[in-house]
């Protein structure tokens, strides 16, 4: 059988031959089974007062909120802090989180350098 086919103005001809329906549909391999349905996880119950005093470290500890990157240390073992200042900053997702004091204190030890790796809930900073 020929076809004529015009692109642009110009005109072209084309022989085709028609093939049985079985030689010229591909074989494809059988579809995969349906993922199961989904399932929401638990929602875990409220922290109660003393829990959260715990995780807290009742204003001695600071922790990481975040896993990331440690960018500056602005705190060093000896040094007086104020309540809600910058004691580090963290990178976390290309955005920097500065981690404050929770209290006036001073600072006993810190536990990180900048370009470190931290994770969520690891102690960055201990305060007297």
């Amino acid at each position: 059988m020929k076809l004529r086919i015009t692109i642009d103005g110009k005109a072209y001809e084309a022989e085709v031959e028609i093939l049985e329906a079985s030689e010229s549909a591909p074989e494809y391999p059988p579809y995969p089974p349906a993922p199961a349905a989904y399932v929401p996880a638990e929602i875990p119950a409220p922290l109660t007062a003393s829990q959260i005093a715990e995780a807290e470290g009742n204003g001695k500890e600071c922790r990481s909120p975040v896993t990331g990157m440690v960018i500056r240390v602005e705190a060093m073992p000896g040094q007086a802090v104020e309540a809600n200042q910058v004691v580090m900053v963290l990178e976390s997702m290309k955005m920097e989180m500065e981690i404050t004091a929770p209290q006036a204190a001073v600072v006993k030890s810190v536990s990180v350098i900048p370009g470190s790796s931290v994770k969520v809930n690891q102690l960055l900073v201990e305060f007297e």
